[in-house]
């Protein structure tokens, strides 16, 4: 009755959508639950702006909101319900912890009346997930007032973009959803710039004028097509090597004359000592963390041997393991337009010293012969010689993603495009959904490698591939056993 008396109002599940739409969300990911059903009923009346992709579990799901938030460098949405839906989810909101990657999940919750009852299914998500989990979301928000839920909204799409991106939760009570309110969405959240100042570039200029053997280790998530343009300027002007930290392959192109190669797992040792003999490091990006520094052994924690120039979205990350010579917080768009603007010498002392590097990543490119029945390394370049230049490459975790990262040149994302969706926390059952995910929402040539125990945790939601005409390219590589596992046992 009180809907009809007043045409201006909206039930709280139809006004989320709208709130979404707002946001420039296009496709939503998730398992249908009861305690949503009025946001469920909101994507029916919104089809054809916005999308709820039905997933087969909600560990897929997260992983391909995730994998947008990659994409398209805005969060990507999860929507799951209560109790084991959220708990399903955690896998893909930890992925976007460690990666960086701008994701929100909404959780379906037990109604306000029911609340602090051990209800069916009800969950504390402020201890599951806040801050004192320490690892699995940056912020949980709960929203009791169907009025406050736009500013709910808009703040989380704030807090996953803003500083050192990551996951929100937003816990959504069932009756909230279905209470009415004239409420509208707010305007579309944009992250915040900030770049170096004056002083800073000039002590980068100092430093580098010092320098005989630098080496930029560029990462992170904060990169975009521009300042991919702007950061090959760079290396250019500067004659500078440029490194990728792992499974950020595609932030500098692999084909370019100064690429030296990508500091993660199974590095080629010759880069590794490489790295430890440079005098001057740029981390434009990174955390580096575990992976990218080879154990905290390429640079030593915390005061690296070599000089440090250390740029991070977030200035937390900042003197947070390493001592950095000189911290920058900036975005790496203005990081990069500063950077740009240091006049250049007519020429670099270390011309030698870059060409050797990128000589030894493509002496690491070429695969010794092989005895086994399958020749993993032939088989990524046959591959990488007919998939067109934009298509995507995901993989999860395992030693099969090893011939992939070593042998597989990536395209750089001043191309245009992002071609690489692979886990740095190293989650099983990532390649899948994640692929999948870039077939909805960008209709690009997918590839996907993955091995026998991958494969496994994720593989249902090639039916979600199916129902909704994503068409991607697997490879699955069957050794019948957790290899990586193994290899350790047997080490």
């Amino acid at each position: 009755e009180s809907l009809s008396q007043n045409k201006a109002q909206t039930l709280g599940g139809h006004l989320l959508v709208e709130c979404l739409i707002e946001q420039g969300v296009t496709h939503v990911f998730g398992v249908p639950g009861e305690s949503y059903l009025a946001v469920l009923d909101g994507f029916h009346q919104h089809q054809g702006k916005i999308e709820f992709i039905t997933n087969r579990q909600e560990g897929g799901a997260a992983f391909m909101a995730e994998a947008v938030g990659k994409l398209t460098r805005r969060p990507g949405v999860c929507m799951v319900t209560r109790g084991p839906g959220a708990t399903n989810a955690s896998i893909g909101l930890h992925n976007a912890f460690q990666d960086g990657t701008p994701m929100v999940l909404f959780v379906g919750d037990v109604g306000s009346d029911f609340r602090d009852r051990e209800a069916f299914q009800e969950v504390d998500y402020n201890s599951f997930f806040g801050p004192n989990a320490k690892g699995l979301a940056k912020h949980v928000e709960r929203i009791d007032d169907v009025n406050r839920l736009p500013e709910y909204v808009s703040r989380a799409f704030a807090m996953a973009m803003n500083g050192r991106p990551g996951p929100v939760v937003v816990v959504l009570p069932e009756d909230m959803l279905t209470h009415a309110t004239t409420a509208g969405p707010l305007p579309r959240v944009e992250p915040v710039k900030y770049g170096p100042n004056a002083d800073q570039l000039s002590h980068v200029l100092r430093m580098l004028s010092d320098a005989k053997r630098p080496l930029m280790i560029v990462g992170g998530s904060g990169w975009c097509p521009e300042s991919a343009k702007l950061l090959e300027q760079f290396a250019f002007d500067w004659h500078m090597p440029v490194a990728n930290a792992f499974r950020f392959q595609d932030v500098f192109d692999n084909h370019h004359e100064l690429y030296a190669g990508d500091v993660g797992i199974g590095i080629n040792p010759a880069f590794a000592q490489s790295i430890k003999d440079a005098d001057l490091i740029l981390a434009l990006g990174p955390r580096l963390g575990e992976m990218t520094t080879g154990g905290y052994t390429l640079l030593k924690a915390p005061e690296p041997l070599q000089k440090l120039i250390h740029a991070h979205l977030n200035p937390e990350e900042l003197h947070r393991v390493y001592r950095a010579d000189l911290a920058l917080a900036s975005d790496m768009k203005s990081l990069m337009q500063g950077l740009c603007s240091l006049k250049s010498p007519a020429k670099c002392a270390w011309q030698g010293w870059t060409s050797k590097l990128h000589q030894d990543y493509v002496q690491c490119r070429i695969p010794s012969p092989s005895s086994d029945d399958v020749d993993i390394a032939r088989l990524v370049e046959i591959v990488s010689q007919y998939a067109p230049s934009d298509t995507v490459f995901t993989n999860g975790a395992g030693n099969f993603s090893g011939w992939l990262h070593r042998f597989h040149p990536y395209h750089g994302l001043s191309r245009g495009h992002k071609t690489q969706l692979a886990p740095t926390s190293g989650a099983m059952g990532y390649g899948v959904p994640a692929g999948i995910a870039a077939a909805v929402t960008q209709r690009r040539t997918v590839v996907t490698f993955a091995g026998d125990g991958d494969f496994l945790m994720t593989g249902q939601e090639l039916a979600t591939a199916t129902q909704h005409g994503a068409k991607t390219i697997v490879i699955l590589l069957n050794n019948g056993m957790y290899g990586t596992i193994r290899m350790h046992q047997e080490r």
